[in-house]
């Protein structure tokens, strides 16, 4: 079995990969204050849930956007299954081509989620990744990188909304019923669920604007599930995608090793 870990600025989402099979997949709070040994104990416990040996995992993969969580996990994978674990970066064969003014500042879970999504589908591609900012990736005809954008996430939009407004309350994430709310919950669901999705409409529209091309649009992330189904673009909704391409380019690299 391999070990996937997508360490995200709000959780780190765990998976457990068996051949062409995902076997479990699991979620911890992404805290830069956790030791190795307690993020060690976490990953232990994840995998008594779900009755894993750790003798089991054969390897394991990391793709991280927090630098200072990164070392601790490292750390507590070597601790926990005896083995280093591979890092999606510099030194690590992706098979990527990343036409961007400057590639290394391409985020780890952007070129893992491409090269799932290439592996899948033909390009020319747009990959959408809802977690706690909200990006979307180009892939040209030829399956290059070309750029994209980042907007602020779901959450962080509703997070700014409620703690600068003194009047409007939280709320929780549900699909709004309609466009124009009738009171001031409803209000703010409308704007910032159904505003996302014409936000990701909108920008989809104008990437195939400037490709000159229709293309195929992937969604992952936490929040996606949510917001896809009120968007009017077709668009593939693949919760695995990350996992995937991570088990993917564990087996490429173990194999030119």
């Amino acid at each position: 079995m391999i070990l996937t870990v997508d360490i995200g600025n709000s959780n780190i989402v765990l998976g457990g990969v068996q051949g062409d099979d995902i076997t479990f997949e699991a979620r911890l709070r992404t805290d830069a204050t956790k030791t190795s040994d307690e993020y060690c104990v976490d990953l232990k416990m994840i995998l008594d849930v779900y009755k894993v040996d750790a003798k089991d995992i054969e390897g394991a993969i990391i793709a991280s956007v927090v630098p200072q969580v990164l070392n601790s996990m490292q750390t507590a994978i070597k601790k926990l299954i005896g083995k280093q674990a591979l890092v999606v970066g510099p030194g690590l064969k992706t098979g990527l081509n990343i036409r961007i003014e400057n590639p290394a500042q391409t985020g780890a879970d952007l070129v893992v989620g491409s090269v799932a999504a290439l592996r899948e589908h033909k390009p020319p591609l747009i990959v959408v990744d809802m977690g706690t900012a909200t990006t979307m990736i180009v892939l040209d005809e030829k399956g290059a990188l070309i750029g994209g954008c980042i907007c602020p996430g779901v959450k962080i939009s509703l997070d700014a909304l409620t703690e600068r407004t003194a009047l409007l309350p939280g709320l929780q994430l549900d699909q709004p019923k309609r466009a124009i709310g009738r009171n001031t919950i409803d209000c703010m669901r409308s704007g910032i669920m159904m505003g996302n999705a014409c936000m990701i409409d909108g920008m989809v529209e104008r990437m195939e604007q400037e490709l000159g091309r229709k293309t195929t649009v992937i969604a992952t992330g936490g929040i996606a599930r949510f917001v896809v189904p009120m968007c009017k673009t077709p668009i593939i909704y693949d919760k695995d995608l990350i996992v995937k391409g991570l088990a993917a380019l564990y087996r490429d690299n173990k194999r030119e090793e």
